[in-house]
Parts: structure tokens; C-alpha cells; sequence
């Protein structure tokens, strides 16, 4: 048994798939807001969700005549909010421009208020965090995070047991984290 509110989700894209724009106008309506905090959820910035919502809607428009009034058109909408999302994502990962516009300036769009840590200060905390390392132990976490050294090229170059790398990254980074924990009124 159909409920209403697919029966009618499935009339309305029928009319849709016929070329009815009273029929997007309804759909676009109905499924805005939801498409564009989905939007908003994977792409952290307004302006971004915003073009996103209208692309969406803009394929829905053009390949409505491919569309199946037997599908969840809900479900659909949000696969190629999805997409688009990865694919803008993907693309931002790969563009320094835009990565700084996606990633970057849509923190700017967000208030966090009293949670907002600036880099300046993250830097600042961690050098402080590393500052209370003993020797060895910084050297060995620098090696590992910083370079990129894996334990066993860490134990080679060093002459000490894989082991002991292991025991000193876990007591680095347990330290750090404790570190945190008590400085967490800055964060």
C-alpha cells in the first residue's frame, strides 16, 4: 500500500517527467531546505551548498525526461547532492584556489564563537606541547610526523629496537594529549 506522501511525490515527478514547471517549482520548494543542509553538512560553506542546491536542480531539470516516478525522487536528489558535493571536494583538493575558498574562507562563514581555534594558536600549542617532551622523545615524534619516517626507518637511523620507537611515540603522544587536556581552556 502506497502512502500519501509517495503517491503524491510520484504524480508530482510524473508531471515533472512531462515537462511541468508548476510540478518543479513543487519539488524545488518542498525539497530545498533539506537538499541545502545536506549541502551545507559535506561542503561547510554557504555560498558553496547554495550553488549546490541549484545544480541539483538544475539536472533534475535537465534529464527529466529520464526520470523513474517509481523511485524515491528524494533518494535521488540527495545521491546527486552527493556527487556533486565529492566531486567539488575532490576538485578543491587538487586547486589551491579553490581549496582555500571551500576550506578556508567557509570557516570564515561559520561563527564559532568561543570554539574557534585559529592556526596561530594550534601552532603555538603544539610547539608548547613538543617543548615538554624529553630529547629523545621530541626527536622521535619530529621524525615520525614531521618527516614522515616510518618507526622501522626511525629504529634504523637512530640504532635503537623498533620497540622502543613504539613506546616512545605512545608516551609522546599520550603526553601531548594529556597537555591538551589541561590547556583545553584555550581551545
Amino acid at each position: 500500500m502506497l502512502e500519501g506522501k509517495d503517491y503524491s511525490d510520484r504524480l508530482v515527478v510524473s508531471e515533472l517527467k512531462n515537462g511541468s514547471e508548476k510540478a518543479f517549482r513543487f519539488l524545488f520548494d518542498l525539497y530545498y531546505q533539506d537538499i541545502y543542509g545536506y549541502s551545507l553538512s559535506l561542503l561547510k560553506s554557504k555560498e558553496a551548498a547554495e550553488e549546490n542546491v541549484q545544480d541539483v536542480f538544475m539536472k533534475v531539470w535537465q534529464h527529466r525526461e529520464n526520470l523513474n516516478p517509481e523511485q524515491s525522487f528524494k533518494a535521488y536528489i540527495f545521491t546527486i547532492a552527493r556527487n556533486q558535493a565529492f566531486n567539488l571536494l575532490n576538485k578543491a583538493a587538487n586547486d589551491l584556489v579553490l581549496k582555500e575558498a571551500v576550506f578556508y574562507e567557509s570557516q570564515k562563514s561559520h561563527e564559532y564563537g568561543d570554539y574557534t581555534i585559529r592556526e596561530e594558536d594550534c601552532k603555538k600549542l603544539r610547539k608548547q606541547a613538543m617543548k615538554q617532551l624529553p630529547p629523545k622523545r621530541k626527536q622521535i615524534f619530529k621524525m615520525s610526523r614531521k618527516k614522515g619516517m616510518s618507526y622501522e626507518e626511525i629504529s634504523q637511523e637512530l640504532g635503537i629496537s623498533i620497540n622502543t620507537v613504539r613506546n616512545q611515540m605512545s608516551k609522546a603522544l599520550e603526553s601531548m594529549r594529556v597537555f591538551f587536556q589541561v590547556h583545553d581552556e584555550i581551545i
